[in-house]
């Protein structure tokens, strides 16, 4: 699905691990989709029952495709049902607290909420949570400025990161 192929290129921008202290891991990685995920989805919401059927196929790959790279990586068949349900509590968990932290529209309900789920354990300057946060809400007005039919199309536009 193109639509998951650009939001996965958007988040592996080395500007988000080099400058603004996202953890480059496997859950940092994971984070960096999941923000952006939730950004298109809460885009497609907006647009009607074919935005909302998009954005369901878009969870569905998400979580297939998470499933296929813990087995990659080698993590055992036993395992794996366990981390994605997991990874799946952590995704609905994240939607909550960003779409409160959009909604809010202040600056510390956003870099709060982008310190307690994207950084987690990190202990990452103000300044790079802070960009981090423009960042998301340049995202986020770009995606509600894009045209329904591009986004259904596959074609989500994102800012530039800044570092």
């Amino acid at each position: 699905m193109a639509l998951y192929n650009r939001i996965v290129a958007q988040a592996r921008q080395p500007v988000f691990y080099s400058h603004l202290s996202v953890p480059d891991s496997l859950d940092g990685r994971f984070d960096m989709i999941v923000l952006h995920a939730i950004l298109v989805m809460r885009r497609l919401g907006q647009i009607g029952e074919e935005g909302r059927k998009l954005s369901q196929a878009l969870f569905d790959l998400l979580f297939a495709d998470m499933d296929s790279s813990l087995r990659e990586i080698g993590v055992g068949d036993l395992s794996v049902g366990k981390k994605v349900k997991a990874m799946g509590q952590a995704f609905y968990g994240r939607a909550d607290a960003y779409e409160a932290a959009l909604k809010a529209g202040t600056e510390e309900a956003l870099t709060a909420a982008l310190g307690r789920n994207l950084y987690g354990t990190q202990q990452p300057t103000p300044p790079a949570v802070s960009a981090m946060a423009a960042y998301m809400r340049q995202a986020d007005a770009a995606l509600a400025a894009q045209p329904p039919q591009e986004l259904l199309a596959g074609n989500p536009t994102f800012p530039v990161p800044q570092a």
